[in-house]
């Protein structure tokens, strides 16, 4: 059991941390890989995917890039997992539909619900963190093998504080809770993320799922329920 004191606010990963990093990898990048060129081709003119059609064409310096060229270089973020914004705005808009459909529910681990309750009831804030848009972010909450846990949280972060691996975004978010940094706990399956997040002064914990390996720079738990507050 590792504990931590003084502890107000818990700010969580996904990947690898609360949910099988294979649910991802293995169910939802290949839906929008999928479905991602009709999605594109048959909502272009709807706003919010005007928009992000419009931000792939700035990020290429390309204004007046066809359409199956912002496709192709959406396909190709997913295939090199880039953290590109827009991309995160179009996956979430694909997932919602699948996920709205029952065409898959988003994984948690059995010990993460039980120990975000009990938080909870200890008074805690809870928040997400992940690269993945707030949307999606709200959509594997809510449509989890968990049912809706979304009321757990009171917040949710994605790239528009900054990348995860940059102690700036990690000071964003503390300045976004009006905590001191030291009362927030983040936790994460990936050094390198709770290195940036220990820079910005927060506590910090690794997660150590299946796969993964244990860093030497923070304490680690294979399991939430291994977790005291």
């Amino acid at each position: 059991m590792t504990h931590f004191d003084h502890i107000h606010a818990v700010v969580t990963d996904i990947e690898g941390t609360t949910t099988d990093i294979q649910f991802v990898h293995k169910v939802l990048f290949p839906y929008a890989y999928d479905q991602l060129p009709e999605f594109v081709h048959t909502h272009q003119a709807q706003p919010e995917v005007a928009e992000q059609i419009a931000a792939v064409r700035a990020r290429l310096d390309e204004p007046d890039a066809p359409v199956e060229r912002v496709i192709e270089t959406l396909l190709h973020w997913i295939e090199s997992d880039q953290k590109e914004t827009s991309l995160k705005a179009l996956q979430g808009m694909l997932w919602a539909d699948g996920y709205q459909r029952g065409a898959f529910k988003g994984h948690l681990y059995a010990d993460v619900v039980p120990c975000l309750r009990r938080w909870v009831e200890q008074g805690k804030k809870l928040y997400v963190y992940s690269s993945g848009s707030v949307q999606a972010q709200k959509l594997l909450f809510g449509y989890s093998t968990e049912g809706d846990v979304t009321p757990l949280f009171s917040g949710y972060f994605d790239t528009h504080v900054g990348h995860k691996r940059e102690a700036a975004s990690y000071r964003n978010i503390v300045d976004t809770l009006a905590l001191p940094a030291e009362q927030v706990l983040f936790l994460s399956d990936v050094i390198e993320e709770l290195d940036a997040a220990s820079e910005a002064g927060l506590q910090t914990l690794q997660l150590v799922r299946e796969g993964n390996r244990a860093g030497s720079r923070h304490p680690h738990v294979t399991r939430f329920d291994d977790i005291s507050l």
